[in-house]
Formats: C-alpha cells, structure tokens, sequence
C-alpha cells in the first residue's frame, strides 16, 4: 500500500521528521519499504500562462508561445512574457502550465540533467521551456502540456504548487494488518504509537454539500433482499438522481490517487477509491436507471457467467457470491462490478452501494479467475462493517460537489445488517505477557498500550488478567497471544532488552565425512555456475509433463493460479529461469538451483522436521545453455553437451567413483515399469521410478542415470526434444538433478606414497562392440588379474571405418574392424613400490588385461 505523507499528518501529525515516521511505523510491524519524493529534483520551474499562440513561421508542428511567468527576472509588481517555442498538441492560450526558465535545471534525460538555457528553433529565439508532468519526472504520461489549475498563482513555485516535495510512503503489510489498508487506518496506529491526537473522519452534520441539498430528498431507493447472510453481513446503499458526471475530477482528487498509485478514471470511479484510500471501505456505484426491480444478494448458479467492468466474461461456481437483479449477475460481490450495470457518459441517476463481505467468502475467488482488487485484496481479509454508512455519506457528498445539477435528488439510506460479526472478548494474563515479551511491565502499562490502539480493557482477578473488546475494525485479535503483540508493538521492539539464553547453546560438530552446504554450493559456483531461488509452487502441467507425477500435492489456497501444486522435482523451475533469460536475449546460460521437492509417501512419520506422509528430499538441479566458455580469442566457441554436465558432476564428486548408466526408454503403468535392461546393469529401472526422478524430461538415448555405490542419487542429459519444442527452445540444454545427501557425504582423503621407481606406458588397440562404453573399458582393465601394478589407463584414440569399407562379402580375419564393431587405443600405465618392473612382469600385466578385456567385453587384439 501507498500513500502521500502529507495526507496521513492530515489526521495524524506527531512532530517527528519524516524519516523517524517511517522508523516508528517499521518498529510496530507497519514495514515501511521505500520512501520516495513525489517528483525527483528540479530548479526554476514557475506556474506560468500562456497569454497568446501564434504559429511557427518555419515549423507546421511548433507554435510560439507568449507566456506570463510573473515577477520573475522582471521589477516588482511588472508581469514579464517569455517568448516560448512549444510543440505540444494542447498548448494553447488561457492555459495555466508549468515553465521552466532559462537557468532551470530539469530531471536527467539518458542519465544527465537537462539544462534550460536560450535557444533558437527554426530561427526563432525561445526563452525556456513549457514541460509536461514526465519531464518533470512525475508520471510516465505523454498527453502534452501538463495542464494545472485555473486559481494556480502565476510565477509560484511549481514544487510548492504541485507540493512536488511531499513524500510517498509503501508499506509492505502482512496479513492481520487489514485495518491498515487505508490512510486513515495507519493514522490511528500512528496516533497510538506516538500519542498524537487523531483527528476523527467526518460526521454526517460535517457534509456540507449533502446538507445543502437535503430539501431535495427523492422517494426513489433500490430493494435489496439477502438471501446469503454468511455471505452479506451488512448491506448499505442510496439513490443519487439528476448527476452531471461530465466534468472533470477535482485535482486534488486525482492528485491523491496517483500518489496512491491509482490513475484518474471518471469523477464518480475517482470518488469511490478516493473513499476506499482514506477509510479503507470498498464501495461500487451502479447506475440506477439498468438495475431491473431490486438488488440479490446470494451466492452464483453453477454456470452463471458475468461480464465485468474489466471486460473479461468469467464462469461462475456456487460458492462465489454475487449481486443480482431480476434480469441476472450484476456484480461479483465484494471484487469486481459487471459491465452492464457500470456508470458511463450518459448516466444521471446512480445508486452508491457499500456491503460488509464475509473474510473467507471471499478470500481465493479472485485469484480464480487469474486477478486481483484493491476491494477483494481488503475484503479478504476483513472491513470494518461500522465504515459502511460513512462510506456512502462520504461518496454523496463528494459526488453531489462535483456532479450536482438544480434537478438533484438525495434518496434515502438503506441499511440493513443481518449478519454483523461479533467481538468476542479475549482475556490477558498480566504475568503470562511478561513472561513472553521477557521484559518487565506493569499492568498498566499494558493497559494504557492497548486502550491506546482503542481497545477496551477491563480489569479481573485483581487486576492479575485484562479482558479486552476488540473494535469493529479489528479482526485479527482472537487470542491471548495477538493481544501480547499488540502490547509490544506498542511499547516497542526497540526497547526489549537484550537477554543472553540461559541454557548453554553448544554447537553440533559436522562429521568428518560431511562437507559443509555452503562450500558445496561455492563449488559449484566456482564450475561457472550462478544460483537461483525459485518458489517451491509450480504449474501442475510441469508435474504431468516432466515428472509424470499424476498425483501431485496441491495446495488448498494458491497464490497465484500457475502455482498449484508442490513440486516435485527441481527441472521446471530451472527450465523457467532459462526461458526467462532467453527472452531478454541471454545466449549462455549455466545455472544451479538447490531446494527440496515435495512427493507423497505413506512410510513418512510426522515428526519436528518432517510432515506425515510428505517426503521432503533436498536436491541440487543444474542447467547448461549455450556455449561452454565466455567468448574470447584463445578457444573457439563449443556447445555444451552430455560430458561437460557429466565432468561437473565428477568434479563434484571429487575422488569418490561414480557409473553413469545410459538412460533406457521406460514405460510406466501404473506402479509398474517396464525396462529394456543391458546385461550387467545392477538393478530393475522400477525401484527408479518409485523414486520420481524427472527421468520424462531427459532424452532417453543422451541421457544417463548417476550411480554412486550401487544407488542411483541423481539424473544428468540432454532435454527431450518434445519438452524442448514445448518450450521453444533454440538449442537443446543439458540438465541434471542431484540428491543433496549423496553430494554432502563426503570421503575421506586416501594417503598414498608417490613411487619412486619409473612409470612404464604401453599401448593397447582392442576391436570390442559399438555398444561397449568407456566404463566398460575401464572396469575390464582394472579387474584383471595384475590390477596391482596398473596405476592408471586414459583412452586416447577410438577408430571407426568408413562406411564403405563396412561392407564385406565374408566375415573378416580376427584383430580387424567388422560392421557393428569399433576401435579403442588405451594408454596404460604401469608401475610398483617395490622396484623397477622388468619386462616379463610388463608382458604378464598386458596379456592380463588383454585376458580381462576378451572374457568380459569380447575383445580382440586389434592387428
């Protein structure tokens, strides 16, 4: 919420500067986000007329203005003219404008203050410069000419004029501050904070204009029936014939609004968020003359549809309430009008209607329909349901001192509350408050806390326990716990003290083998990557698509429509994140995410860390985009692929062995999967889907699962081509999601003295199948029978022939390359501890590792 300053110390004004104000409200949870000028600073820039136009004789599109800036530059008591050249389309003569003299200095355009100094324009001289409110830095508006008031006085200031310098304050509230929804609102919580007076909203004898016309008091008034009082608890409302509603909004209307963050509609939209800014009670006006018989109020038909104010034509269900006539749907109650009964040019008669809505009638249906009200937003969340006769009293007087004409009539207030909710008291324990704020107060100091913030008190037991009314306007307090809070809000967080825990805080000792989180996510910040943070509520079609999850958990009260369910996997969110970036032209993306999933499993006990039947895994989720390096002139630019994400990973892992097994196409039925399995593999796929990895995201034939001892901890490939086209995407980018636990478990370093006897390399060119990987390989080399003295193995060369020589009429001799079959060149290397290695104890290794190599991958000596 956003208001001026200035009309806040309207009701309230403590003798404080502007910023210990903001202290103060931050300190009572009131948190003041940002403070900030109504326009940025400028110099020298007067109220000025425009006395006469006259066209450019150089330019079809400039005029050349003579403009009365006042005393300025002038003597005392002689009016002087500037001659202006102005191009904007409403300059005209009789107009009151802002005009910035020569001398001025305006807000900066491209990063630079604009100074205004003498020109010539299409050689005619122009001594300043008529301005429009965006280059005075106070709206985005490009109407022409800002346009002010005909009783502005020539040659003031236009700061003082506009009262440019006043301050804007945003408070950012939480939800059991609804009675702060309002200027007026937050002046009664300043007024209790500071014991400043509180000057109190006008009384009905105090509108001049309502009373002026109460001669004119018309017979017409609109029947309203409620059938639905846990819908309606209050319903108010009157008739105003024989409006004129041509005219403009008074500026001073519309200069509060916008500083509300609320753009000038039409004098009687104006009026009524005007009512609802000051007193924080949403109001709607009808127009009387396309309301057929009496008003309903009751809750939707199942199918019913309504056309709104915002032109969207919405689906409604049987718990969303509405206001109807006898020809259908004319308002979603407590959210939005409809378009047939909205106020436009040719109204005269209207009819002002304020209700009290029930808080969890009307809570979630907005974002239903995918938007949201300032009216639904404090609805929600509870109304005062005394504001509703003020509300209209304030609306009829405001609308009759702008729109009255001689044949003006006032109707008569209906008012009918069936369903008004009641305070119940709630009881404070004196010591029990003293106890949870851990300070000493007196009970009267408690008290005079919560007398101050209106609130009756009354004494019991002694004085040992204070019964406390809560006010109308307040529905958060319910238990004895809000009203301690209110208590130090009061007295101030400020003033707690500072009370060292009495029992001893002994901090818990990380294991040896466990890295700490933080150096780990700084590990994979310093592989290239960069950290997001992304909400753990996704679209449910991510669930569906990426995960399979058919059963996500959903969530009963969704902030937002695209955020129903709890994720179960971390892929969306990064994928979200990249197509964010690709959007704002991004080219290279490398990003890590670490958060938990959600999915549900019955085995899960309910316990301080965990929810019963909702395991909570943490994991980590990486995404690469683009080119693998920064563009510069050492490299040239490559694409990421599969093996840059799998040597991330190693690298994660450090000296702890890993098996990547490729990923398979798998069908799941059921809770059932089928798994074309190679030979040799450790374990049925079924255990993988028990487990919801994303595997529906990853490409089944540039994907892989990560084993890390025997246990599958994770999943790291290229994007499915259907998810990709889905999210057109340019390139395909390359995912993995890792347990969390997994990469914390650590190992401990292994001591090995370094040899000092010489390494031997030999060369080894085996023929094995296509479908041989290099974990094959290795695994064959380092189980054969002489592994002792193999200190390492790198795989230097692979040779496939061409597809001509692929064709041969008969099977060809052993050691060459057939169809199907493929070339490996391993590099070993030998060496001992003990003494330098002779060559029959060389020869024994090779032929051990050839052995191997034949016995477990069929591989033959390549000749």
């Amino acid at each position: 919420m956003q208001f001026p300053e200035s009309w806040l110390r309207e009701f309230c004004n403590p003798p404080i500067t502007t910023q210990a104000l903001a202290d103060m409200l931050t300190m009572a949870g009131l948190e003041v986000e940002e403070l900030r000028a109504v326009a940025p600073p400028f110099s020298k820039v007067l109220v000025g007329q425009i006395c006469e136009v006259a066209p450019h004789p150089n330019a079809e599109r400039l005029r050349v203005c003579q403009v009365d800036v006042g005393e300025f530059g002038g003597k005392p008591g002689e009016h002087r003219l500037l001659n202006i050249v102005c191009g904007a389309p409403n300059a005209r003569a009789g107009i009151k404008v802002p005009c910035a003299v020569v001398g001025a200095v305006l807000p900066p355009v491209n990063g630079k203050p604009l100074e205004i100094g003498l020109g010539n324009l299409r050689g005619v001289s122009s001594e300043g410069m008529l301005c429009s409110s965006k280059e005075l830095g106070i709206n985005e508006e490009q109407g022409g000419l800002l346009e002010l008031d005909q009783d502005a006085v020539i040659g003031e200031d236009i700061r003082t004029h506009l009262s440019l310098d006043d301050t804007i304050f945003t408070l950012k509230l939480t939800p059991n501050l609804a009675h702060c929804l309002s200027v007026y609102g937050v002046a009664r919580e300043l007024s209790a904070l500071s014991g400043s007076p509180l000057k109190p909203l006008p009384s009905s004898a105090e509108f001049k204009n309502t009373s002026a016309l109460a001669s004119k008091s018309g017979s017409d008034f609109v029947d309203v029936d409620i059938q639905a009082n846990d819908l309606c608890g209050r319903f108010s409302g009157r008739v105003l014939k024989g409006l004129s509603i041509h005219g403009p909004t008074p500026r001073w209307i519309v200069q509060r609004l916008e500083r509300c963050g609320q753009r000038s509609v039409s004098p009687l939209v104006d009026i009524s968020n005007y009512v609802m800014f000051e007193c924080g009670q949403p109001t709607h006006i009808f127009d009387r003359d396309k309301i057929e018989g009496g008003l309903l109020v009751r809750f939707a038909k199942e199918g019913e549809t309504l056309k709104l104010l915002s032109g969207n034509t919405v689906t409604l269900s049987q718990d969303v309430g509405v206001i109807a006539d006898k020809n259908g749907v004319e308002s979603l109650a407590g959210i939005m009008g409809g378009d047939s009964s909205a106020v436009g040019d040719q109204t005269k008669n209207i009819y002002v209607e304020a209700a009290f809505w029930w808080p969890q009638k009307i809570a979630g249906r907005s974002r239903r329909f995918n938007f949201s009200t300032e009216a639904g937003h404090r609805f929600e969340r509870g109304v005062d349901p005394e504001l509703t006769l003020y509300a209209v009293n304030r609306i009829t007087d405001l609308v009759l001192s702008v729109c009255s004409t001689q044949d003006c009539e006032i109707g008569q207030i209906f008012d009918v509350c069936p369903n008004i909710p009641k305070r119940m008291p709630v009881k404070l324990r004196v010591a029990r408050a003293v106890k949870v704020i851990g300070m000493p107060i007196s009970k009267d100091q408690m008290s005079e806390a919560l007398s101050r913030l209106g609130l009756g008190v009354q004494e019991l037991e002694g004085g040992k326990v204070l019964e406390v009314t809560p006010p109308s306007y307040r529905f958060d307090i319910q238990i004895e716990e809000d009203l301690i809070e209110e208590v130090a809000r009061v007295i101030g967080f400020d003033h707690l003290p500072s009370t060292p825990p009495i029992a001893p805080v002994t901090p818990r000792l990380r294991p040896e083998l466990e890295r700490a989180p933080y150096a780990l996510r700084r590990q994979v910040a310093l592989l290239g990557y960069t950290e997001t943070i992304n909400f753990s509520f996704v679209k449910e079609e991510w669930e569906r698509d990426l995960v399979g999850n058919k059963d996500p958990i959903k969530l009963l009260n969704p902030i937002a429509a695209p955020m129903s369910v709890m994720r179960s996997s971390l892929l969306g969110s990064v994928l979200e994140v990249l197509k964010f970036n690709l959007d704002r032209k991004a080219t290279r993306i490398h990003i890590f995410e670490v958060g938990r999933v959600f999915k549900k499993d019955p085995s899960v006990e309910d316990s301080n860390k965990d929810v019963a039947g909702i395991n909570q895994p943490l994991r980590l989720a990486g995404l690469l985009y683009g080119p693998r390096s920064p563009l510069q002139w050492g490299t040239d630019e490559r694409i990421c692929d599969f093996f840059d994400a799998k040597a991330d990973i190693e690298a994660l892992f450090a000296s702890i062995d890993l098996e990547f097994i490729p990923l398979l196409d798998i069908n799941v039925q059921g809770n059932k999967s089928d798994a074309v399995l190679k030979a040799g593999q450790p374990q049925d796929l079924s255990a993988l889907v028990a487990q919801n990895y994303p595997y529906k995201a990853f490409h089944p034939g540039r994907s892989a699962w990560v084993m890390k001892s025997q246990q599958v901890i994770g999943l790291v490939g290229e994007l499915h081509p259907r998810h990709r086209q889905t999210w057109s995407l340019p390139l395909a980018p390359i995912l993995f999601e890792l347990d969390w636990d997994a990469l914390i478990e650590g190992a401990l370093p292994k001591v090995r003295a370094i040899s000092k006897f010489q390494t031997v390399e030999r060369d080894v060119a085996v023929v094995v199948q296509e479908g041989v990987s290099h974990q094959d390989l290795m695994q064959a080399i380092y189980s054969s029978e002489h592994q002792g003295l193999i200190c390492g193995a790198t795989l230097f060369d692979i040779y496939r022939p061409k597809s001509a020589q692929l064709s041969e009429p008969e099977a060809p001799p052993a050691g060459t390359i057939s169809v199907g079959q493929k070339s490996l060149a391993v590099r070993l290397f030998l060496s001992s501890d003990q003494a330098t290695l002779e060559e029959v104890q060389i020869e024994s290794t090779i032929n051990s590792v050839l052995k191997s190599l034949e016995e477990r991958l069929g591989a033959k000596l390549r000749t």
